[in-house]
């Protein structure tokens, strides 16, 4: 879905960094800790070292690197597109393409199917559950079946069919490969090698599965939420994992960003009302014309920024200001000013607001007017005229907070041009010209997330299997990797499950050949093994954390 990747949007922007300049010095070998953005070192799993051990010369293996190139295509090779108009399950037959998927899963994964308890929900959802020995709390680790769909105009330009799941030797082709089904049977491959070699949790673990995170979320992560939450109950898990951002390369030093917060959203449709006539005798203003004056209002007057101690931003420009080579020295010396003075904070807001466009997506609530419609014929007088704006929210605002901006901004217009103004249920002026309504578009208003700690447990976790994946990779050579809290969108719908919500996938921009939901679609097979690593490693220290 749209907003589901911002963080990779962001985070592929947040890369300019390190174009600003060729001469910037002053940072932090990578296996050096800063004070400022704190670094816990690689955790490899000691419990079941040897267990660990096996596995990483497993995954090395051609048969294990065959293996799972052909569990990837067989994925893509069922087209499991998701649409915004999708009807409910049962009702509309293009759900229908997730039953085969469920068969190549279960004929892939017989082990899995057979160990673990397996729960359809909503019928195309999954819910894997792996019971642990002990009563400590499960944990979650989720991913999507579906995939955006493809334009059947551009299947002509695909170096190879879209649905083919084709390897070259390097890439695995096809749409779903990068988002998500890659990051799917990355952890599927992982439970299935655990199992072969016997392994037995301590500690429950649950996979769970949508299959319209691609649209709007509501019949897959929706239902799947109340199903958890029912079954475990509230906040019932230690944390829970799920795709995002991954690596990124800033000066030759790599960075890890998982995401640790989100931005809120909402789509508001502003509908102007007139009356109706002929062209030949217009107004002095048609719907159409009213509406243009709304949204030029709007788009001149953008949100403020902010840059909190206490937000995730923050948090991420110190790490880049501690450990990227790139970034400009009086930037750096300010980052680290700005940790006790406020002078420093806000001139190191301006300094980044100037230095890179992100940083205003990052700092505030932004807008875009994405969607328009009025008229229906050349000499007829529109009666209705209508436009979406698309707000994504600052982490210290809320979705009561930009309606009020929106109804302050708009009130003045609408008594301007004696409209009667009604604002997301509740009628605000009065008007004999016509009306115009403010309304959440679609229903999807999200509130800001809350911010996962990142001063222990669960993060202190993540953050040394990303290090013990990485610098014990046989393919990067003992290479050190930096981590870094970062900002994203979304996985609303399980903010009830725990307070310690991460978002990352396992691998790099460049082992994507062209980005997601656009032509050419593949993944570098490579990534496929480290990624299984990781997630080896992550789930054999959790189980030996002592987490609640």
């Amino acid at each position: 879905m749209g907003p589901a990747h911002a963080d990779v949007s962001l985070a592929r922007a947040s890369r300019k960094l390190r174009h600003s300049s060729s001469e910037f010095v002053g940072s932090l070998s990578p296996d050096v800790n800063s004070t400022t953005c704190p670094q816990w070192a690689a955790l490899h799993p000691t419990k079941y070292q040897e267990l660990s051990e096996d596995l990483d010369a497993a995954y090395n293996s051609e048969d294990f690197k065959q293996a799972a190139i052909q569990a990837l295509g067989d994925a893509i090779r069922v087209p499991t597109e998701s649409y915004d108009d999708n009807g409910p399950v049962g009702e509309d037959s293009r759900w229908d393409t997730f039953a085969e998927l469920h068969r190549v899963l279960e004929a892939t994964f017989p082990r899995i199917y057979g160990s673990l308890n397996v729960t359809k929900v909503n019928t195309y959802g999954l819910v894997f559950h792996w019971q642990g020995s002990t009563t400590a709390k499960p944990y979650l680790l989720t991913a999507h079946q579906d995939v955006v769909p493809v334009e059947s105009q551009t299947i002509k330009d695909w170096k190879h069919d879209p649905y083919s799941g084709y390897y070259d030797g390097t890439w695995i082709w096809g749409r779903g490969s990068c988002d998500d089904k890659g990051d799917l049977i990355r952890q599927l491959l992982a439970i299935d090698s655990l199992l072969k070699q016997g392994f037995s949790p301590a500690r429950t673990l649950i996979l769970a599965y949508g299959f319209d995170e691609e649209s709007k979320g509501i019949e897959g992560a929706g239902r799947l939420a109340r199903y958890l939450e029912r079954t475990y109950g509230r906040d019932s898990f230690a944390l829970l994992l799920d795709e995002g951002a991954g690596y990124l390369d800033m000066g030759g030093v790599t960075f890890a960003i998982p995401s640790t917060s989100e931005k809120g959203y909402l789509d508001v449709k502003i509908t102007v009302s007139t009356l109706g006539g002929h062209s030949s005798v217009p107004p002095s203003h048609t719907s159409i014309g009213l509406l243009s004056r709304f949204i030029a209002a709007v788009e001149d007057n953008p949100h403020e920024t902010s840059l909190s101690r206490a937000g995730t931003a923050f948090a991420t420009t110190q790490c880049y200001a501690a450990y990227n080579p790139m970034f400009p020295e009086d930037l750096r010396e300010l980052a680290r000013k700005a940790v006790t003075d406020d002078a420093a904070l806000e001139m190191l807001r301006g300094g980044l607001l100037a230095l890179d466009p992100i940083y205003k997506a990052m700092l505030g609530t932004t807008q875009a007017v994405d969607l328009v419609e009025g008229g229906v014929k050349v000499n007829a007088l529109p009666e209705r005229a209508s436009a979406v704006v698309n707000h994504r929210i600052a982490e210290d605002s809320s979705v009561g907070e930009l309606q009020q901006h929106l109804i302050d901004l708009l009130t003045p217009l609408a008594l301007k041009y004696d409209l009667g103004l009604a604002a997301f249920g509740n009628s605000v002026t009065s008007g004999g010209a016509g009306q115009v309504i403010l309304s959440d578009f679609l229903e999807a208003a999200l509130e800001p997330s809350p911010v996962t700690p990142t001063k222990y447990g669960p993060w202190a976790i993540l953050q040394g299997s990303i290090k013990a994946a990485f610098e014990s990779s046989p393919t990067l050579n003992g290479s050190h990797v930096v981590v870094t809290p970062f900002l994203s969108i979304d996985t609303r719908f399980y903010w009830h499950l725990t307070k310690h919500i991460f978002r990352f996938s396992p691998s790099f921009e460049t082992d994507h050949y062209n980005g997601e939901h656009t032509i050419n679609e593949a993944v570098r097979a490579a990534s496929l093994n480290e990624g299984v690593r990781f997630y080896t490693k992550f789930i054999l220290n959790v189980d030996s954390s002592d987490l609640p």
